[in-house]
């Protein structure tokens, strides 16, 4: 299968499906957020508060795009970063892309705990969550769509991931 990068908003279940799927068929696994984090000795809040979000998507397209991948990885991406520059046609040029699909309130659920290490989501609670992700995956829809695979996350197992990416 070669390289495999999971995109989707944030809270989509692309680390922890990545994680149970490499285990599964036993391809290793890379979570870009944090290769990023290593590599700036940051967090990503940290690093958007002092350089702000055009610095950090500079950097992320970056780091999506040098890093030296091994030959059968999943890697999970920011929920961004499909969004910006190239980088969703460099993704489908290197590897296949699987798009972890979830509706805003389900996503809302998930992310309302945790928010304070994703600095997009800070002071937002209950309905203007709800908004913000409405809003957020109206802009990223369209790049979303652009991947191989779409997949309903809802009820997306890493068993039902791979029948899927195996064309079952």
């Amino acid at each position: 299968m070669g390289l495999i990068f999971l995109i989707g908003f944030m809270g989509s279940g692309k680390t922890t499906l990545g994680r149970k799927l490499a285990n599964k068929i036993g391809y290793e696994f890379i979570d870009l957020d944090h290769k990023l984090e290593q590599q700036v000795e940051l967090s990503i809040a940290e690093y958007f508060t002092l350089f702000g979000e055009d610095a950090f998507r500079r950097l992320e397209s970056e780091v999506l795009k040098k890093t030296i991948y091994p030959e059968n990885v999943i890697i999970s991406t920011g929920g961004g970063l499909p969004c910006f520059f190239d980088n969703m046609d460099w993704m489908n040029a290197h590897g296949r892309t699987v798009y972890i699909k979830l509706a805003p309130k389900t996503l809302a659920d998930r992310l309302e705990s945790g928010k304070e290490e994703r600095p997009l989501l800070q002071e937002k609670h209950g309905d203007a969550l709800i908004g913000f992700i409405e809003q957020k995956l109206a802009e990223r829809e369209s790049f979303y769509l652009q991947a191989n695979v779409i997949a309903d996350g809802l009820s997306l197992t890493a068993e039902k991931l791979e029948q899927i990416l195996n064309g079952n």
